[in-house]
């Protein structure tokens, strides 16, 4: 901004102006382009105007700064080498204000005047220039000193307090390297010092400056914009050092070292890694700055929050870009796939791959692995190949990965295939693979991609056209290596057991194929050498040879899962093969010598096997009597014991459950429907068998076994078993039925009164599930809710079971049965009732019936609620009937206590009159007299003509008791005498207690309870 003022021109010299010597006339205003003096300094005299303080040396010429100019300036510049001074001597406040560079400003322009004054100007300039060069020097040497002040003070770590101005002056040098290259040394030395673990007063430090560490490392990610190598060396050297720390020999007084993991967490928070990543785009044309960014991002990638991070950028796409770079040393494909690999370990796999999956990314991973593959030599060179081939096949699980448009996947199926078919192929010309373990961990890989290649149905046809099926087979023969002649046997079985596997997925593909290779016949004979007793000792070191160590149990379970796999399309031609070849008589004697081997040792491999034969048993048999004949007596008999598994087995967690599921589909599979086989079944108790399983009340269970039940119905001799069987409690089969049938709609939430009658007879079978369902309309050929609710439970099978028993005469059961009982017997009117309602409710959402219809459809739900009242009726009748015959058993009940009570009164009567004979002398004279009133009275009155009476009487007899040929003996009970082998002298021995006597007992009676025993009289 320029001042007014006095104005006035220089006179020129010789008094001649610029412009043919005319002189300069006062105009008392001064020229716009001349600088005003400062204050102070009179107009006139020479002296230009102050300008700002705030100035630069013009790029481009002009007029040069004054004295006084050069003074300011260096004064300046002086106060910012006292700041940098000032950290090397003593500790700096918290904060500071942050120090700015003088800034830059236009350069001065001579104003107007005479020649002579602008030829004096411009011998002023180049001498103020040469000044200025001279000042700028003097202060970078200064700086400089400043700076090594600094590293030098600070060489043992860096205060926390003190990030801050530190990180000013790192800003400030990578300013000035623009300018002088001077400034990169100390730069690095700085950048070294962040290195170092920085340094704490107190504990808390770490916390209260966790802001200002995380920008401070953040700044260091930030200086990668830096065009130095040096700088970005030394930044990656700095990063590295996080994670291999090493405690300074001399720590600052009253300062300690942060811990050990501080720089890492605090590089997670400020993000160091991410900004890694973004500078790849800076080095990728320096390969040694490249590297060590590398190196750097290597470390980092071993933390979670790090790569996550590093994905936010990009970084599986940006590395895998960075595969086919050039590079002798190895180093770039070496970390690249490194830090690929902690990515895929730290965060989403789907999200790495997604990033792998574009045409760019999988031809450069695809380069690689090929040049690795033909020139690869060195043990690293081929663990390096495998790394890659593990990420090519993840990247084959991916449907949206280009792996078959460029040409990867042919190119892995061919490598796989190449060793057992011979074919020569230009993919793979002049490729040999060695018998080396890095060769056979390729060889276990490129066998796992044709799984994962498996399952994508546009692989199949190039899986079909490069001989997968013929290589795969190769490995289906008995203990022999074809072509592998230097495989150790660990090896070429492990091999064996992962074709074999590979071909229970490839098989149901190609089956075309799997035909004409005769692969059936390969199969079967393999399984007659699993069961033979030829010497074999497994190895059962792999995965698929879990379990097989010393026998040949891996090798089984492996062929009878391909056998599964092609079995379970239900291709007729497939079925038919392996039927012609015997197949069923062979599995039934290889059940057998499972069966067998389960009880040497129960083991999940042996479960799983005999798990299978009855699948395949099961999916051969099926629709087909002629095979059900097959199996007919020889396949019950080894069908009973697994029906007869004791339940606690089911949870062992070994497979009983699955193998008794198994056992139940073949019993449906390959049984019913023939009755050879039937009635062999029924004649070994399997109806008896399958209800004690039903007994159980498993849910998973009594699906399948009431299927089986119903289906078995149709023999007519099933019925009488079933009605025959007993369970526990002599409970009935009609009574578990209808217990099944409860349980049931307790869990579906029928509404049940407290006695189990209908409540609600407009639905009265209608779930709570089924009555929250709205009405929705569905075309004619779509089942509605009322129909699929019939698969979903089993109330249908038990009224079709009921159905075939029937519902009267049903032995064993209560009244709260026959309350049930009423209710599945007009399920099927309940449900057609039901039906019949979704009707009504979707003809109301779309349209109105017509009258006729109307009244139709009226009547129909009037008759569906008048069967739930009439049902409902019933339901009280037996609860009415049961209910009157439990009050006439209680009254008979009552009737028979009143009775028994009535004896024992009498009982006691007569005892105590016999007490009171025995005891009183008058009384027994009493009763004498009573008794011969008695005698006498009952005597006939008349008299017998000429005859003799003889007196009945026996004189001296002190008895009241009637006379005979018996006398009854009453002695003392038991209880007082303590039984038979008691000591009978109770006149002479106290009564014990632990004898049976009672506890108080003054006196002993001769005469007490009375034993009675008949004694003949002679």
């Amino acid at each position: 901004m320029r001042q007014r003022g006095r104005t006035g021109a220089r006179r020129p010299r010789g008094g001649h102006g610029a412009h043919g010597g005319t002189p300069a006339v006062p105009t008392g205003r001064r020229d716009p382009r001349c600088p005003l003096p400062p204050p102070g300094v009179p107009a006139g005299g020479g002296t230009h105007a102050r300008p700002p303080r705030a100035w630069a040396p013009a790029a481009g010429g002009g007029a040069a700064p004054l004295p006084w100019q050069r003074r300011e300036a260096a004064l300046l510049r002086r106060r910012r080498i006292g700041t940098m001074s000032s950290l090397a001597v003593s500790e700096p406040p918290a904060s500071r204000a942050p120090s700015r560079s003088p800034a830059r400003s236009p350069a001065l322009s001579p104003a107007p005047g005479p020649s002579r004054c602008g030829g004096e100007r411009r011998r002023n300039a180049s001498d103020a220039g040469a000044d200025l060069g001279a000042v700028q020097k003097d202060l970078e040497k200064e700086q400089l000193k400043a700076l090594k002040k600094v590293v030098k003070h600070f060489e043992n770590g860096l205060p926390l307090k003190d990030l801050s101005q530190i990180i000013e002056i790192l800003n400030l040098c990578a300013e000035k390297m623009n300018e002088q290259e001077a400034f990169t040394e100390p730069l690095c030395e700085l950048i070294k010092l962040c290195g170092l673990p920085f340094q704490k007063k107190k504990l808390s430090d770490e916390v209260s400056y966790s802001v200002a560490v995380s920008n401070c490392i953040a700044q260091l990610g930030y200086l990668m914009r830096v065009p130095s190598s040096q700088v970005r060396i030394q930044i990656c050297k700095c990063v590295v050092s996080f994670y291999n720390t090493e405690l300074p020999r001399k720590l600052l007084s009253g300062y300690q070292p942060t811990s050990a993991n501080y720089k890492i967490q605090m590089a997670e928070l400020g993000g160091l890694a991410e900004t890694l990543i973004l500078s790849l785009t800076l080095v990728e044309n320096q390969l040694t700055e490249k590297l060590w960014v590398l190196k750097a991002l290597q470390h980092l990638s071993s933390s979670g929050v790090n790569c996550r991070l590093m994905m936010k950028a990009q970084a599986a796409s940006r590395l895998c870009l960075y595969l086919n770079g050039v590079d002798p040393s190895g180093q770039l494909v070496f970390r690249s796939s490194e830090i690929l690999w902690n990515l895929l370990e730290n965060t989403s796999k789907e999200e790495v791959v997604n990033q792998l999956s574009s045409l760019e990314c999988v031809h450069a991973l695809k380069e690689v692995f090929v040049d690795l593959l033909m020139h690869g030599f060195r043990h690293y060179d081929r663990q390096l190949r495998n790394d890659l081939l593990v990420i090519a096949t993840l990247l084959a699980e991916n449907p949206a990965a280009p792996m078959i448009e460029s040409g990867f996947t042919k190119l892995l199926i061919v490598l796989a295939t190449f060793t057992e078919v011979k074919i020569p192929n230009p993919l793979i010309k002049g490729l040999k693979l060695t018998y080396s373990y890095e060769d056979f961990e390729l060889k276990k890989l490129l066998f796992n991609v044709i799984a994962v290649l498996s399952k994508d149905p546009c692989a199949v046809r190039l899986l079909s056209e490069n001989y997968v099926m013929p290589a795969l087979l190769c490995y289906v023969k008995p203990s022999q290596k074809p072509g592998f002649h230097d495989w150790s046997a660990a090896q070429y079985e492990e091999l064996q057991l992962h074709a074999i596997a590979i071909l229970a997925s490839v098989a149901p593909l190609l089956v075309d194929k799997y035909l004409s290779c005769q692969a059936n016949t390969l199969l079967l004979v393999f399984l007659e050498w699993c069961i033979g007793q030829d010497p074999f000792f497994g190895q059962g070191n792999s995965f698929h040879g879990t379990g097989g160590r010393g026998n040949k149990l891996a090798q089984m379970r492996c062929s009878l899962r391909v056998l599964r796999s092609v079995v379970s399309l239900y291709d007729d031609a497939v079925n038919l093969n392996l039927c012609d070849q015997g197949a069923i008589s062979q599995l039934l004697d290889i059940l057998k010598y499972a069966a067998n081997k389960s009880k040497e040792k129960e083991d999940a491999i042996v479960l799983e096997v005999q798990a299978d034969i009855l699948f395949i048993l099961s999916a051969l048999c099926e629709n087909d009597l002629h095979r059900k004949e097959l199996f007919s007596y020889e396949g019950v008999d080894i069908l009973i014991p697994f029906i007869q598994m004791d339940p606690k087995r089911l949870y062992s967690g070994l497979g009983h459950n699955c193998l008794l599921f198994s056992a139940l589909d073949c019993l449906w599979s390959c049984v019913i429907g023939c009755y050879i086989a039937e009635d062999y079944f029924l004649e070994k108790q399997g109806i008896f068998l399958l209800l004690d399983l039903l007994a159980l009340k498993q849910k998973n269970l009594c699906n399948i076994i009431l299927g089986i039940l119903v289906e078995f119905c149709d023999n007519p001799q099933t019925t009488s078993h079933i009605s025959t069987w007993r369970g526990e409690k002599d409970q009935t089969a009609a009574n578990l039925l209808i217990e099944l049938w409860r349980q049931e709609e307790l869990e579906l939430g029928v509404k049940r009164d407290r006695y189990g009658r209908i409540a609600d007879v407009k639905r009265p079978i209608a779930s709570s599930f089924q009555k929250q369902q709205e009405v929705i309309p569905m075309p004619a050929n779509c089942p509605s809710f009322a129909i699929m609710e019939i698969s979903e439970n089993i109330r249908a099978k038990l009224y079709s079971l009921l159905c075939k028993l029937g519902f009267e005469n049903l032995p064993g059961l209560s009244a709260k049965d026959f309350v049930t009982l009423a209710i599945i017997r007009r399920y099927i009117d309940f449900k057609v009732g039901e039906v019949w309602s979704e009707l009504c409710a979707e003809l109301k959402e779309e349209f109105r019936p017509v009258t006729s219809d109307e009244e139709a459809l009226k009547v129909i739900s009037e008759v569906s609620e008048d069967t739930g009242r009439m049902v409902a009726a019933l339901q009280t009748e037996v609860l009415e009937s049961q209910h009157h015959q439990e009050i006439q058993e209680e009254e008979e009940t009552y009737t028979k206590i009143q009775a028994i009570h009535k004896q024992r009164e009498m009982v006691n009567k007569s005892w105590k009159n016999f007490l009171t004979r025995t005891s009183k002398y008058e009384a027994l004279k009493k009763a004498k007299r009573i008794q011969e009133k008695s005698i006498e009275a009952s005597r006939s009155k008349l008299k017998t003509q000429n005859g003799t009476v003889h007196s009945t009487d026996i004189k001296g007899l002190s008895t009241t008791i009637g006379s005979g040929r018996l006398v009854t003996v009453e002695s003392t009970p038991p209880q007082l005498i303590g039984g038979p082998l008691a000591v009978t002298d109770l006149a002479l021995r106290k009564p014990s207690v632990s004898k049976g006597a009672l506890k108080k007992i003054k006196r002993v009676k001769t005469l007490d309870s009375v034993k009675k025993d008949s004694v003949p009289i002679e």
